[in-house]
């Protein structure tokens, strides 16, 4: 092969000046690094990102009905990349964006760790005024079946309008595009790897739907809309702190070389209703007595832990486990490190790790707050033919 030259493309996405409209709200749009929104190139294949007002407005001028939006671009990371030192900027920068009188936040993310960021901002930003929303795009908007513009009409439409002024996670609904979801920032998990309605609330409901018409609250007890500027920025973590998925026969050395790293912190997701095998006690006494925090959570990550009901159970408890009843095990992870980023005294750790702070611990799971059923069911079948024809 011989190269005779070649031509250098400039990717540029039409822009179009955003119009600025009379007593729309405005909403900031923070970006990390996911692709919001975009389009194909056909001449080379490319899909280009679109960031700016002007780009986005381009490529989806509905968002010029909902809101006066402007975009700043913090990162430009993949969402695996995202950790502590992007959480405290987001957090600092939200909290200069409450300040300055915004109406609401929409931060763009990757979906892979979209939830670990929103169960962090969660603890970070406390006492919010406005909604404060993440999403991002299960599929390119170089495909037909692409959620990317629709989710980001439901963030801004939530962003601007909506009276939850919470951290929320907005993805799609159903498998549709009739309505997206409102999920609260600590109990959310992206459950498909590929599935635009991925994201799912783990041991209860939804906080609200959203469409295009409007955001309706699923729950009654969410925190209201206010119009004072009052928000509380807490941006610590500690970056010694893990978490340690249990299975048979896991060795004791595990936890032995997370303690001689200087790990701070663990998380265990336990079997069961919070259990491991008899071999790691000694460990774990060891790690108690070197000042190591461990607390306890269930792999099932539906339910509750439950350290009460077998003697082996007891028997951890005694040794310094500490049971963080329904906490899913990435939330807990992320709350220990904001934590440990505060304090190290063991009874402060213990009481912050209990208190919640927005549901990351319930006082039980709704009737309807546990749904998984099987294909093939006849029950189930005859529900989804309903929306699948």
């Amino acid at each position: 092969m011989k190269e005779i030259g070649y031509f250098k493309a400039t990717y540029k996405i039409p822009e179009k000046e955003f119009p600025v409209t009379p007593n729309l709200p405005k909403v900031k749009l923070l970006g990390t690094g996911g692709t919001i929104a975009s389009r194909l190139d056909y001449r080379t294949g490319a899909v280009i990102p679109a960031f700016s007002p002007g780009e986005l407005y381009g490529a989806v001028p509905e968002l010029a009905d909902i809101c006066n939006l402007t975009t700043e671009k913090l990162f430009a990371v993949f969402s695996e990349n995202m950790g502590p030192e992007q959480y405290k900027a987001l957090a600092i920068a939200i909290g200069k964006e409450i300040e300055n009188g915004i109406d609401g936040i929409i931060i763009g993310h990757g979906t892979d760790t979209l939830s670990h960021t929103a169960a962090a901002l969660t603890f970070m930003v406390q006492n919010s005024p406005i909604p404060i929303v993440l999403v991002g795009s299960q599929r390119s908007s170089d495909r037909p079946s692409s959620d990317a513009a629709l989710n980001l009409m439901h963030a801004t439409t939530a962003a601007g309008h909506s009276d939850i002024a919470e951290v929320m996670v907005c993805m799609f609904g159903p498998t549709s595009d009739e309505y997206g979801f409102l999920h609260r920032g600590t109990r959310v998990r992206k459950m498909h790897s590929s599935y635009r309605s991925t994201f799912r609330t783990i041991g209860d409901t939804p906080v609200a739907t959203v469409s295009r018409a409007g955001v309706k609250p699923i729950k009654e007890d969410y925190n209201h809309r206010r119009k004072d500027r009052k928000v509380k920025i807490m941006p610590f973590f500690e970056e010694k702190v893990t978490i340690v998925y249990y299975y048979p026969n896991m060795q004791p050395d595990i936890i032995d070389s997370l303690v001689e790293s200087g790990y701070k912190g663990i998380i265990i997701a336990g079997t069961g209703l919070g259990h491991i095998n008899k071999p790691l006690y000694p460990a774990i006494e060891r790690a108690y007595k070197k000042g190591v925090h461990v607390f306890m959570t269930v792999q099932t990550l539906w339910g509750f832990v439950h350290m009460y009901v077998y003697d082996t159970g007891r028997d951890l408890m005694a040794k310094g486990i500490v049971p963080l009843e329904n906490m899913i095990p990435e939330t807990a992870y992320i709350k220990l490190g904001w934590v440990l980023g505060q304090t190290n005294d063991r009874e402060e750790v213990k009481r912050l790790m209990l208190t919640p702070i927005n549901d990351e611990i319930t006082p039980r799971e709704p009737y309807n707050g546990y749904l998984i059923y099987q294909g093939g069911v006849p029950e189930v079948e005859s529900f989804i033919r309903k929306f699948r024809k």
